[in-house]
């Protein structure tokens, strides 16, 4: 293979790596959210997230999912936990025994407080780990 036609290879190659890159980050940008915050307002699902948050994982996650002594921020687990996961985790529950401690998550599949509403707490949590809703309660935006 000429010089020439291994640069030009390089380059096609270097391309196709920029353009792939833009997709993904295109797809980055549109990807839809959980949450709607609109001049640091969220609607209606996402304050309810924050009102079922308080009221059923508040006691062993702390305040605004920052986590406690006991209990893991979810504000950086949803960093790297799909909504899956979490769901799935929230549902069955988890056990994580190290040499230190024992630490467990019952499930909550048949908590009717916490699985109607589900996706309107993992919302508030998705909203709080993607860094755009502060911590305490947030204000609603009027909905039309």
């Amino acid at each position: 293979m000429s010089w020439r036609l291994y640069i030009a290879a390089l380059a096609g190659l270097g391309f196709c790596v920029w353009a792939g890159s833009a997709v993904v980050g295109a797809a980055e940008e549109t990807e839809q959210k959980p949450y709607t915050i609109k001049d640091g307002k969220v609607d209606q699902h996402t304050y309810n997230g924050w009102r079922r948050y308080t009221e059923s994982c508040l006691r062993c996650h702390g305040p605004d999912g920052s986590g406690s002594s006991y209990a893991p921020d979810l504000t950086q687990s949803l960093k790297s936990m799909s909504e899956d996961q979490f769901k799935e985790t929230v549902v069955n529950g988890r056990t994580n025994v190290s040499a230190s401690a024992d630490n467990v998550m019952p499930p909550f599949g048949t908590v009717e407080d916490v699985m109607d509403y589900l996706d309107d707490i993992y919302a508030y949590l998705k909203a709080r780990s993607d860094g755009v809703l502060g911590r305490g309660r947030p204000q609603r935006f009027e909905q039309k």
